[in-house]
């Protein structure tokens, strides 16, 4: 049995290798890139966030839970860790559940997986982008510029489209589209935001731990928090990221709570308290100890003050403000970054013409597909990292059973 799988990321190298363990099967990998794993060298900022302690249903998005759950169950991230540590890899888990290579090093992670096709007998072809994929009369046909290759068996594992300087393409949705399947909307998730700079101006690399709320048009449509980084054009960072997939851009507000384990009461106590102690303390270093030099004389900035008042001329309305500025920072958002800058995409092929419990097409028998390029995606820390592994590896069965 002739197997092939298009795409050389995660999904794919984890569907070739499992497919590569079933009697018969010759494998054949075709990559369009120079190597392999080219996205995975970038991801947990060149660490690779391979997985998470805390996989649940609740973390992905797109395709509905009960689509997710055959590969999860099947692949979950305990067995995750053992096939990686049978590679040679060692891991280390972080509190958040956040699990890396023990080198911190993504590249560790890519060479395990390269080392594996190679002692797994599998045809590894680089710089060979698919253009068309055909039904024959058994089995199917991939073009590329060179030559065709012929499986029995394909595995679609293209990804999506972002980040496209790394490899992000739309080849996997184009050649689904061409054998019949919907492709849902695409958007970038994982993904900075664009927002108004002028409240924000001199904030660029500052980084703070804020309670975010997004409303539209006045009503909440997200809630999170974690670290937010202030940037040229708007705001980064991880808990940036877990919104983004929310944002339209259309009459949209960002509300940052720069000090979220305070109430209010309690911390216009504290404003008083500085005040009353530090009368003659200029305004500009009102803030300090409470907030980032530079985020604390932004938030008086922004509450109309002068930087050089005394703190004594501060009288109760305009405590109040600083008060509002500092638990409810708004930010008009003018739309998320695109998909280049994107860590993932949200959309992709319609899950509903796909069996959940071994990836197969329904309309098309013999093709399967894992990871991004179907409509699943999953929070920032690790989810969509372990939806490869685990729908590469589904995928890689044929709907076989393992060792079958």
């Amino acid at each position: 049995m002739k197997v092939l799988v298009i795409g050389g990321g995660a999904s794919g190298m984890a569907a070739a290798l499992t497919a590569a363990r079933l009697p018969g099967a010759q494998v054949t990998l075709l990559e369009r890139q120079a190597r392999v794993g080219r996205k995975l060298l970038a991801t947990g900022n060149g660490r690779c966030n391979l997985t998470n302690r805390h996989i649940a249903f609740s973390h992905y998005h797109g395709a509905p839970p009960a689509f997710v759950r055959p590969a999860l169950e099947r692949f979950p991230m305990e067995e995750t860790l053992q096939y990686f540590e049978a590679l040679g890899l060692l891991t280390a888990e972080e509190p958040s559940g956040r699990v890396y290579p023990f080198s911190d090093q993504a590249n560790s992670v890519v060479d395990v997986l390269r080392l594996a096709l190679e002692a797994a007998g599998i045809e590894v072809v680089l710089g060979a982008e698919v253009l068309s994929l055909g039904k024959k009369a058994r089995g199917y046909s991939a073009k590329t510029r060179e030559k065709s290759y012929y499986g029995d068996k394909v595995i679609l594992a293209c990804g999506g489209v972002a980040g496209g300087k790394l490899g992000g393409t739309d080849l996997g949705y184009r050649l689904l589209e061409a054998l019949g399947h919907r492709i849902t909307p695409l958007k970038p998730a994982l993904v900075q935001l664009r927002t108004e700079t002028g409240p924000i101006r001199g904030l660029k690399g500052v980084r703070a731990d804020a309670g975010i709320v997004l409303k539209r048009q006045g009503q909440t449509v997200a809630e999170g928090g974690g670290e937010v980084q202030f940037t040229d054009f708007g705001v980064s960072g991880p808990a940036i990221f877990e919104l983004s997939r929310e944002v339209t851009g259309q009459g949209e507000t960002l509300l940052l709570d720069f000090l979220r384990p305070w109430d209010a009461d309690t911390l216009r106590r504290h404003l008083l308290r500085r005040r009353d102690a530090c009368p003659a303390l200029p305004l500009e270093d009102f803030l300090t100890g409470t907030l980032h030099n530079r985020l604390g004389r932004v938030v008086l900035k922004q509450a109309g003050l002068s930087l050089g008042a005394p703190s004594g001329s501060l009288d109760e309305a305009a405590i109040c403000e600083v008060l509002r500025l500092i638990k409810h920072f708004p930010l008009e958002v003018t739309g998320p970054m695109g998909f280049d800058q994107a860590q993932v995409t949200a959309g992709g092929a319609d899950t509903s013409q796909f069996r959940a419990d071994t990836l197969e097409s329904c309309l098309c028998p013999g093709l399967f597909a894992c990871g991004e390029v179907l409509d699943v995606d999953g929070d920032c820390g690790g989810y969509n990292l372990q939806w490869a592994w685990s729908s590469g590896r589904l995928a890689g069965l044929l709907g076989q059973k393992e060792g079958t």
